[in-house]
């Protein structure tokens, strides 16, 4: 019998703790948030908002250690080598009529497998926006999903039935290595109990209807935003409400909605006053962005304290700062020179990640080797070691929090762009 993409593998088992390590340690904090919603041995298939490329699928591999199956677009399996090592990855193709008629004829070996998969209790997940897109909402949905749970329901859904687990990510920055991300599991739609309650007979139309359930379900899961010409409007109005306030991932989440609630009812209530708030607010981003000013420097009240305790910081920190940016110099350089290079900037997060997944570990074996033969004695050679361990995470924290200083700095001494904020007076509003 030949080998299922959901089979036990050595190699796999093997690799997967360490993949998930390297995620976990790409983010300053990672939550994971309503996995009580998942339904035990049960044949499940998650929808989840695409916003971050390669990372979307690495972060939701990190959440535990249970084992996953992915689908993705089916033009990145073209290459045959490529092919071979996303099936080891754990990933089916599914094509697009963009991709060619005879690439769709593909897809019924996927949807059979994929069936298989959720058949075996094995957690399937799927990108049914198809594409990926940086922002805080969501895109129309394709119907491979929802082919997969009305055939899977078909073939065992009377013995187990079948469910579709709206799931939401939330980054605190698309674009910045170390940033923050959230997952959060929905309430779960049961298929099986659907079809059986609906009169509806054209499959196309129970597609729809189901569409619709899981982009509301998603919709509630994370900061969702309108796609409409007022979204980065409102996108800044959450960001200097919310930025700098305590707590976890999840409260800041929380907030962020309860603001864009507020926000949506301000502009159906008051349509011209909220036209004018958008105007400046996005009159005052761009001056913001174009003095290289970051959000999170508005929301601070005393902005000159706190450039002087980062200041601190930054003094204190700055020889180990220094030794870290020698020794992982092929690290962040390659780094930067493939950002130099990208077409689609969503994909710097993923480079980010595959650069220091490759190159950090041969830098920590050869300096671990070195410290041990050249430092004497032993324990000064692995008080070296622990440093060099830590040494890349601390040289992206200490460049963010650098960023973030000069940042207050300018901040502090734009008295006219004070201003400017002050004038929206959001607070009131909000």
């Amino acid at each position: 019998m030949a080998k299922k993409i959901q089979d036990p593998d050595f190699w796999y088992s093997f690799l997967l703790p360490y993949v998930n390590w390297h995620t976990r340690i790409a983010y300053r904090r990672f939550e994971v948030h309503g996995k009580e919603n998942i339904p035990k041995n049960s044949a499940v298939i998650f929808g989840v908002n695409h916003s971050n490329t390669l990372m979307d699928a690495l972060v939701l591999l990190a959440a535990d250690n249970i084992k996953k199956v992915f689908i993705a677009r089916g033009d990145i399996f073209k290459n045959p080598a490529v092919a071979k090592l996303l099936n080891f990855f754990r990933i089916l193709p599914i094509f697009r009529i963009r991709n060619g008629v005879a690439a769709v004829r593909q897809n019924d070996d996927s949807l059979n497998k994929a069936v298989d998969v959720i058949h075996d209790h094995v957690d399937l997940y799927l990108f049914p926006e198809g594409t990926h897109r940086t922002k805080h909402s969501l895109m129309r949905m394709g119907k491979g999903l929802f082919h997969i749970a009305l055939d899977a329901n078909k073939q065992f859904g009377e013995k187990s039935p079948v469910y579709i687990i709206p799931t939401a990510i939330e980054y605190g920055d698309y674009f910045r290595y170390r940033s923050t991300a959230m997952i959060h599991f929905g309430q779960p739609i049961n298929v099986t109990e659907f079809i059986k309650n609906t009169t509806e007979e054209n499959e196309a139309v129970t597609i729809n209807q189901l569409k619709e359930m899981l982009g509301q379900e998603i919709s509630k899961l994370f900061t969702y935003i309108p796609d409409d010409e007022d979204y980065d409007a409102i996108w800044e109005i959450v960001k200097m409400k919310n930025e700098k306030r305590a707590g976890g991932l999840y409260k800041k989440m929380l907030r962020n909605r309860a603001t864009v609630e507020k926000v949506q009812k301000y502009k159906e209530e008051q349509p011209e006053q909220a036209k004018n708030l958008f105007e400046r607010v996005m009159a005052f981003a761009q001056e913001r962005k174009r003095q290289k000013i970051s959000v999170m420097s508005t929301a601070k009240k005393y902005p000159l304290i706190n450039f002087i305790w980062k200041l601190a910081v930054l003094l204190i920190g700055l020889p180990y700062f220094a030794a870290s940016a020698v020794v992982n110099l092929p690290v962040w350089l390659t780094t930067l020179i493939i950002k130099g290079k990208l077409q689609d900037k969503a994909f710097s997060n993923t480079v980010s990640f595959g650069v220091e997944f490759v190159l950090f570990p041969l830098i920590f074996i050869v300096g671990t080797i070195l410290l041990f033969c050249y430092l004497k004695p032993w324990y000064w050679a692995l008080g070296g070691t622990v440093l060099l361990f830590f040494s890349y995470r601390v040289f992206v924290d200490y460049c963010e929090l650098c960023r973030r200083w000069i940042s207050d700095v300018r901040w502090t001494f734009k008295k006219k762009l004070r201003k400017q904020y002050e004038s929206l007076k959001l607070n009131n509003l909000f």
